[in-house]
């Protein structure tokens, strides 16, 4: 049976559609781009070396987008609140489902500690006298507060956050394309570097092995994306805003992300690069752009910040689904005049604050562990997703309907959703032979095993519903 019944619709649409193809590109980007392009892609140049960074994020940017033609099809036909988890319950099982809920709120609540932290620990950089919890204080209170009044008024407030890293990005790929030509000459007095850089050492510095356990650090960095079926309950005229904001966010992404790795990989020497310093500011600085360290930590911050948004939003739309279904107690689905999920979001942000807590108190212990589980959970989504497309179109013909009834339909069925979930395992296999991720695996196995046996004890004894 297909699951687009309309009680099944009603129940799942409770939230009010305020949202715009805009509103959920630019959620999207805040979701994406935060801390991972802006620090962690330094890292990957070093263990990957320059054109095999520009390899592994041509691959995540591959895989990411296999995954959301599966995830347009879905939204689509169902554009419910909670979207790919409520997707996993209808259509591969209960437990599933509920597994997928848990391990994507937990990503984006320990996002939300960390995130809290570290823009804390930014402002100290004007401000050192300041102590960091007294910032996170006054960040915690805003993103909530955008949280809070309306899903308009988040909308609107990530749209400016998210505008402001746009903005960023694209000036550095056409600053750092100057440098590269030597139209802006570097401040060293050394010739135009060109693309030389991304082989000067050869094609693949340490192997090509590299590039395949750097992927999950990749992926990672393109998480966020699927955001958009997150806030498919709460879009205005979904069969119409759902594709666009698709498409507009993975060619925005790709440019984005590959012009800055490539800008960064031709102008840095991939030996010197790291998580030390923003590889951004290292560029900026090489190009004479004065007060680049400052610049860039405001971006930084308002990156920090729109992650911290989206992530919220993500967690607490999450949270309430699991309520709507009846997974966890209904008192967590009420939501104001409104239409603002204000328990789930309470319960949410308490949750950031244990994380951050726990960052705090027992780094090496509990926090480790969110953080490992935190990790892969995403990719792990990532593979819910494209199963699901794959047993809701198999259905959907079982039940004597064509694909050109569907409102979006994804292209090259079964072969992109098959590719898509095969992408996705490989990369969480592949950090078995990382020894700096390995230990992600000895957390998250266990807890998704204990996800699941925990839900079958709750049936059993009908605590939730099935």
């Amino acid at each position: 049976m297909v699951a687009t019944p309309d009680a099944a619709a009603r129940r799942h649409d409770r939230l009010q559609r305020k949202m715009s193809s805009r509103h959920l590109t630019m959620i999207s980007f805040g979701g994406v781009i935060g801390t991972g392009l802006f620090l962690s892609s330094g890292y990957t140049i070093s263990q990957a070396g320059p054109l095999g960074t520009v390899l592994a994020y041509a691959i995540g940017a591959l895989l990411v987008y296999l995954v959301m033609l599966c995830l347009g099809e879905l939204s689509v036909a169902m554009p419910w609140t909670g979207a790919f988890h409520v997707y996993a319950k209808e259509l591969i099982g209960p437990g599933t489902g509920f597994v997928v809920a848990v391990l994507y709120w937990l990503t984006w609540t320990i996002a939300l500690g960390s995130e809290f932290t570290a823009a804390g620990a930014i402002m100290r950089h004007w401000f050192p006298t300041t102590p960091v919890w007294m910032w996170a204080a006054i960040f915690i209170v805003v993103v909530f507060a955008s949280n809070v009044f309306s899903v308009r008024v988040f909308a609107e407030a990530e749209s400016w956050l998210a505008g402001v890293k746009v903005f960023a990005i694209i000036a550095f790929i056409v600053l750092g394309t100057l440098a590269i030509v030597g139209i802006i000459p570097m401040t060293d007095g050394s010739p135009a570097p060109g693309l030389g850089g991304l082989i000067r050492d050869g094609i693949f510095p340490n192997g090509f092995g590299a590039v395949l356990t750097t992927m999950l650090t990749v992926n990672f960095a393109f998480s966020g994306t699927e955001l958009i079926g997150v806030a498919a309950g709460e879009t205005a005229d979904p069969s119409r805003n759902i594709p666009r904001a698709i498409r507009t966010t993975l060619v925005r992404l790709t440019v984005f992300f590959i012009g800055s790795i490539v800008v960064m990989a031709a102008l840095i020497p991939w030996q010197e690069a790291g998580v030390s310093a923003s590889p951004f500011v290292t560029v900026l600085d090489m190009i004479g752009v004065p007060h680049a360290g400052d610049l860039m930590n405001i971006v930084v911050v308002t990156a920090i910040l729109s992650a911290a948004n989206s992530g919220l939003f993500a967690s607490t739309r999450m949270l309430w689904s699991l309520a709507n279904e009846g997974t966890v107690p209904k008192i967590v689905a009420h939501t104001t005049m409104r239409g603002v999920p204000v328990v789930a979001l309470a319960l949410s942000m308490l949750g950031g604050l244990l994380a951050l807590l726990s960052s705090v108190v027992a780094a090496d212990t509990v926090y480790l562990a969110l953080v490992s589980i935190s990790g892969l959970a995403v990719v792990i989504v990532w593979m819910a997703i494209a199963a699901c497309q794959f047993v809701f179109r198999r259905r959907w013909l079982d039940a004597g309907h064509s694909p050109a009834e569907l409102g979006y339909r994804t292209p090259g069925y079964p072969w992109v959703p098959i590719a898509a979930f095969i992408g996705s395992a490989a990369s969480c296999i592949l950090i078995v032979f990382d020894p700096s991720q390995r230990s992600a695996l000895y957390w998250t196995v266990p807890f998704v095993a204990l996800c699941y046996a925990g839900h079958a004890l709750a049936l059993r004894r009908g605590w939730v519903k099935a």
